[in-house]
């Protein structure tokens, strides 16, 4: 198929791992990913947590771009609302020097995280967070080295500048986040684990091929696959996903109803929780592969980036190499530019 894969990596803290052996199974997965075929291998950004090991992409990227040899390696993403986007294009310059045509630069408009440790990273600052679009389009101009003559920074550049800068892409889950990626001309990932409304992403599919004929669409799904349909049914079991709903309108998807009761009280506003049926893609190979197909005829995805939220070691690894290009006889596409 003309489709590729990779792979979206939380640094699951599973099977009574240490932080340690959660960030040393990341490194051997982005190894094994290596060997397999997969395209790319992103790790995401999540804060005070005592589930995910992975608060800190730009950091982890760096050791994993050492440990591997070809594979692209990004983030998925950088929470873009906490930091100068200045010093985000200067740390992804800096890889992308290093390791020229393997980074990518995943942005993520999510917080990240509960109130809480959002006011600690924007602590002695005056963002509010509200500035997405204007900050999105900063990084954009200095990965570009194309800030308007009229700006009032013009003239500063994010050095060193790479012969091969990363590719940039934006993370959402709404038609809005992808008409924006559309408006400005980068690649687009649907979260799709996040949100598995059928009429969502065909709205947004439509938003960013309209404006962006020619973009790189990908979506980010939840799959996982063992021997038998069976057994994938089974260890899929009960898996939820839970969402806080606040007053304000917002809704965020979190790991478990404590977090999202404990986001709801950090909020200061009247929430309320709800759990849903996590829409996890499972079956044998061929099963998810049909599935595959027919979303990347449907929706004319270029690219499926595979999250497996099994809290199972050896599954949730199994899973991956079932899913392999290598396994399920996929022609790679050519890397975003």
């Amino acid at each position: 198929m003309s489709y590729s894969l990779g792979i979206l990596d939380q640094s699951p803290i599973i099977d009574n791992a240490t932080n340690e052996q959660a960030l040393q199974n990341t490194v051997a997965l982005a190894q094994r990913a290596e060997q397999l075929g997969y395209t790319r291998f992103w790790v995401s950004e999540h804060h005070n947590t005592d589930t995910l090991a992975g608060t800190s992409p730009e950091v982890l990227v760096s050791y994993l771009l050492a440990k591997t040899t070809s594979i692209r390696i990004g983030s998925g993403g950088v929470m873009l609302q906490h930091y100068s986007p200045y010093k985000v294009a200067e740390n992804f310059h800096v890889l992308a020097t290093l390791e020229p045509g393997r980074v990518d630069l995943g942005i993520g408009k999510a917080p990240g995280g509960l109130p809480l440790s959002t006011k600690a990273l924007q602590f002695g600052t005056l963002n509010n967070g509200e500035d997405f679009e204007e900050r999105l389009t900063f990084l954009q101009q200095l990965m570009d080295n194309a800030l308007p003559s009229e700006h009032e920074l013009s003239g500063v550049q994010a050095t060193p500048i790479p012969k091969v800068k990363p590719s940039l892409f934006l993370l959402g889950a709404s038609a809005q986040s992808a008409a924006l990626a559309g408006k400005l001309g980068i690649a687009f990932v649907f979260a799709r684990f996040i949100n598995s409304d059928p009429a969502i992403l065909q709205e947004a599919a439509k938003t960013y091929r309209t404006h962006f004929p020619n973009g790189h669409f990908a979506v980010s799904i939840a799959a996982f696959a063992a021997p038998t349909k069976e057994e994938a049914q089974a260890l899929v079991g009960e898996q939820k996903i839970t969402k806080v709903h606040l007053a304000s309108g917002r809704s965020l998807t979190l790991q478990s109803v404590e977090l999202a009761e404990k986001f709801g009280q950090e909020s200061g506003e009247a929430f309320t929780v709800q759990q849903y049926d996590a829409d996890i893609l499972y079956g044998t190979p061929e099963d998810i592969k049909a599935t595959l197909d027919a979303f990347h005829k449907q929706y004319q995805i270029d690219e499926f980036i595979l999250h497996t939220p099994i809290l199972k070691a050896f599954e949730r690894q199994r899973s991956f190499e079932l899913l392999s290009p290598v396994n399920l006889h996929l022609q790679q596409q050519e890397a975003v530019s």
